[in-house]
Order: C-alpha cells, then sequence, then structure tokens
C-alpha cells in the first residue's frame, strides 16, 4: 500500500512498517535530516512524479510503500483494554464509508484513549491508504476490527455486560447523565441518517451531545471524539 503525508509516514517509520521512501526533489533539508534518522532506502524524484504515484499533489513531499493495513480482532482490542489495566472502550461504526471520516474517528480513538474500533464489513470504508493518512498513523496503534453483522455483535457485547451506548442527536439523555465507568461501546452512526434502526433498537442507551448553535448536528467524526474523551474523563 503507498502512503503518503509527513505525519501518517512518520509514524509508520516509527512503528517500522517502511522499507523504502520517495522523496520530492528540493524538499527541505530539515525533513530529509528527521527522515534520514531511520534505517530506510530513500529514492528522490521530482515532484510531478510523486503526484502521479499518490494520484494527488497532497502528499507532501513524501511517498512510503507499506504493508497493506490488516484487520484486527475484537480479542486484539479486549487485549489492549486488558494490557492497560482499564474498563473497556469500544467506538462501533454503523455506516461510516467516508474515508476521511474514518480514519480522524480511529485517530480521535487512539489519541484519546479508546482500545479499539469495529466496523460492518459490508458498510464502511476499506483500510486504505486515504483512511490511513487521515488517521495520521494511528492505524500503527489502535487495532480496527470488522464483524459481519452489527445487530448481532452487539448483543454478543451485552451478552458479555459491556453496555452499548449509540449518539442520536434527538436523545433525551445527554452525555452528562449516563455512567461511564464501566466497560463500554459508543455507536456512532452515519452521516445524515445516523444508526439503523435495529442497531438503535440494540443499545442499551440513546445519548445525545447538547448543542448551542443554530445546526443541530456534528460531523461524525467531531461527534466521535467528543463522546470518546468525555466517556474517559469521566471514569475514576
Amino acid at each position: 500500500m503507498l502512503l503518503y503525508g509527513r505525519n501518517p509516514v512518520l509514524e509508520a517509520l516509527r512503528a517500522g512498517l517502511v522499507e523504502e521512501l520517495t522523496v520530492a526533489r528540493g524538499i527541505e533539508d530539515a525533513f530529509l535530516q528527521e527522515l534520514k534518522t531511520f534505517e530506510v532506502r530513500i529514492r528522490f524524484a521530482p515532484r510531478q512524479e510523486l503526484d502521479q504515484q499518490a494520484g494527488t499533489a497532497d502528499h507532501q513531499g513524501v511517498l512510503a510503500e507499506v504493508e497493506d493495513l490488516k484487520w484486527a480482532s475484537l480479542d486484539d482490542i479486549m487485549d489492549l483494554a486488558e494490557s492497560r489495566g482499564e474498563e473497556l472502550l469500544i467506538v462501533l461504526l454503523d455506516g461510516i464509508t467516508d474515508p476521511r471520516n474514518f480514519g480522524a474517528i480511529i485517530r480521535s480513538a487512539e489519541v484519546l484513549g479508546a482500545h479499539g474500533v469495529v466496523v460492518e464489513e459490508r458498510r464502511s470504508s476499506p483500510l486504505n491508504a486515504t483512511v490511513a493518512k487521515a488517521a495520521a498513523g494511528a492505524t500503527s496503534f489502535l487495532p480496527v476490527a470488522q464483524t459481519k453483522n452489527m445487530p448481532r455483535l452487539i448483543e454478543q457485547l451485552k451478552a458479555d455486560n459491556i453496555w452499548v451506548y449509540g449518539a442520536a442527536g434527538e436523545a433525551a439523555r445527554p452525555m452528562k447523565q449516563l455512567d461511564y465507568d464501566r466497560p463500554l461501546a459508543l455507536v456512532i452512526g452515519a452521516e445524515g441518517e445516523g444508526m439503523r434502526r435495529l442497531v438503535r433498537e440494540k443499545c442499551d442507551e440513546l445519548v445525545s451531545i447538547p448543542v448551542k448553535g443554530q445546526i443541530q448536528s456534528l460531523n461524525a467524526a467531531v461527534a466521535a471524539g467528543i463522546l470518546i474523551q468525555h466517556a474517559v474523563a469521566s471514569r475514576k
């Protein structure tokens, strides 16, 4: 998989996932010296060649060839929570098909302290370079898993005493009224449509984020970040 953008490439380098870099000729020396601190091959090329390879001019002068991103498992997510000695916090995505939103949610989940992200196979963006770039390297550290059936997964989580809260703008209970000091999964629905009916019905609670402006809805990635941060901060 071709990865581009400085932050994603640097994070992949730190994780030891890169064997060769393609760097635009004339790139500033300070960034080049930072790249040279890693033991990887560096090939220089005209910026136009990087534009063609990346399919965009938004590569910031560096490309990296890395292994394709691999899906984790639910057990990987559980293991991460256990290794940290923390109550489980999973983010479930129901119909997030925009790769930039998907990547941004992965980034927020990793930075703010969640233990993994789960998507449904047929209703999600693939794990591709756009996701990796938006995640700014978080895909190297946070397990991202797939499930064949989200409602069935929610039933499984609940059977394992994991509470499930679904984000819904019209929910009667604002986020400050709920208890987050327990094993928990947060469900984020698709832009505009929200969660599917069956997913909503499986949730233990529906939760809203209070808003004060004239626009009554938030971008899915922003909503996810707010709820993750609130959940983590609310725990003892």
